[in-house]
């Protein structure tokens, strides 16, 4: 096969290692960071999005129940149990985009903290061996985020709050709305199912999500904005 005029052979066992030249020089490795970097935040700022249109979903949906669950006496409570239903639903995806998310917003903060950061106050780095975990990162790229922190995030921020409102929405419909016979049990029956066991059903879900949204742990993700007397743990 012949070499192409300018000299490159792409096909060369050398040319194909070209980019290990900029581990050693200098200027072309600050300029590949500064490609790396954009790309990891154009990938950051995607899911970002991802992310908040999920939530925008949430809240139009919660919003919408709410207006029509109370426009007239007819209208049956069972809608904002379907809504609570929902709500679970876009939490799951919300999640997992969470999870895929983070591994971007690592290989930025990554970057913030060790180049960025040390070049406009030059105190050291914060990882001596960054270079090896973002290399590490982009050869096989792993998911940092256990889906049990990803869920209580996303509950604490966003869908906790959302979903006590459905639940005080419920509550008020049930009593407002209860008939003198059967009270405020008689009128959380939904078809055959009895009214004791719904809102035995969705006193354990209430429980177990604040148990979840309110559990400590250690946190896993990276890089999310935190006041300053913050510290490590879930939030």
């Amino acid at each position: 096969m012949a070499v192409p005029p300018d000299g490159f052979d792409p096909e060369s066992p050398a040319e194909r290692e070209v980019a290990g030249e900029a581990a050693t020089e200098r200027s072309d490795f600050l300029s590949l960071m500064g490609h790396a970097y954009r790309g990891e935040l154009g990938r950051t700022t995607s899911w970002r999005t991802r992310i908040d249109r999920t939530t925008n979903w949430a809240v139009v949906l919660t919003a919408t129940l709410l207006t029509w669950a109370f426009s007239g006496d007819s209208r049956p409570h069972y809608v904002l149990l379907v809504g609570m239903g929902m709500m679970i639903v876009f939490l799951g995806i919300e999640a997992r985009r969470y999870r895929v998310y983070d591994i971007w917003r690592s290989r930025v903060r990554l970057l913030e903290e060790n180049v960025f950061a040390n070049a406009l106050d030059p105190e050291g780095v914060e990882q001596p061996n960054w270079r090896e975990l973002l290399s590490d990162d982009l050869r096989e790229p792993t998911i940092k985020t256990p889906l049990r922190e990803a869920i209580s995030r996303r509950l604490w921020r966003v869908y906790a709050p959302l979903l006590y409102v459905l639940l005080a929405a419920w509550l008020i419909r049930l009593t407002v709305f209860a008939t003198p016979a059967g009270g405020v049990i008689g009128t959380a029956a939904v078809g055959g199912v009895p009214g004791a066991i719904i809102l035995g059903i969705v006193g354990v879900f209430y429980t177990g999500i604040t148990i979840l949204a309110f559990w400590p742990a250690s946190r896993q993700a990276k890089g999310e904005l935190r006041e300053e007397d913050d510290t490590d743990e879930w939030r």
